[in-house]
């Protein structure tokens, strides 16, 4: 199966049959099986079970959060059943599900859902992006950092890859904020609404999906030393291009 707008169509029917299965999870439901920060909870399993039925008759491996999370080769579909656990856990309907296809190494198709706000973005390679009234999505076309508001996330854990300097940096140069979903952040920034994004300590479902969809939308994606972005990296900034140089010298000044 090789054709994108088909496999686009399987993939947005995985995202919305766990939308729907997620709209039902109630705060008080919700039963965590890690840590207070870094939950993982029985509606992420189930979630990703209700997914994988339906992309697994693809024939394509299936790369999840929950099961089967390491890589598959350079062609495999990446699923993170909820991206903003935390944020779900909590009733903050700031979460989402995001699907992605990787073929031979280049994402092709990607797809986040956000059901509680009603936010769908979709994108295939070469193909645009768009959101859920199939308008086409375009980056914003802020000049400057000075104007821009850029969006971020923490590490769980502190680590060499924690941002908290960095935060601080660019909160002195632009307009900062913290959602708690990288997959959604980046889609704003596909939507316009943020202007540039970075974030390290990821892991491939949590941005896959996003990426494409910023890259579709007239963005740009990288590493956060400005080189070609890899999705299995760990690390992301995202731009509506007119700011990434600025963003990748900011990054490197804290970095010294």
């Amino acid at each position: 199966m090789s054709d994108l707008g088909e496999l686009l169509a399987i993939g947005s029917r995985a995202a919305r049959a766990a939308g729907e299965l997620l709209r039902t999870a109630r705060p008080e439901h919700i039963r965590g099986k890690s840590t207070a920060k870094d939950l993982v909870t029985e509606w992420d399993v189930r979630s990703e079970e209700t997914i994988r039925a339906i992309l697994e008759p693809t024939g394509i491996a299936v790369m999840g959060e929950e099961k089967d999370g390491t890589r598959r080769g350079d062609t495999h579909w990446i699923v993170d059943p909820i991206d903003g656990t935390v944020n779900f856990a909590h009733g903050l309907p700031l979460w989402c599900v995001s699907i992605a296809l990787e073929q031979a190494g280049e994402l092709t198709v990607g797809v986040v859902y956000a059901p509680l706000l009603d936010w769908w973005f979709e994108a295939t390679r070469g193909g645009g992006a768009r959101d859920g009234a199939g308008t086409v999505l375009h980056v914003s076309e802020c000049p400057s950092l000075d104007k821009a508001m850029l969006a971020t996330g923490f590490p769980y854990i502190a680590t060499t890859a924690e941002n908290y300097a960095e935060w601080e940096h660019f909160s002195r140069a632009a307009t900062c904020r913290r959602l708690g979903a990288a997959a959604l952040d980046l889609c704003l920034v596909a939507r316009g609404w943020f202007d540039g994004y970075w974030e390290r300590d990821l892991q491939a479902w949590d941005m896959a999906a996003g990426a494409l969809i910023v890259v579709e939308a007239g963005g740009t994606v990288t590493n956060t030393l400005g080189a070609r972005f890899d999705v299995h990296s760990g690390e992301a900034v995202a731009s509506n291009g007119a700011i990434h140089s600025e963003l990748i010298t900011e990054l490197a000044k804290v970095r010294k």
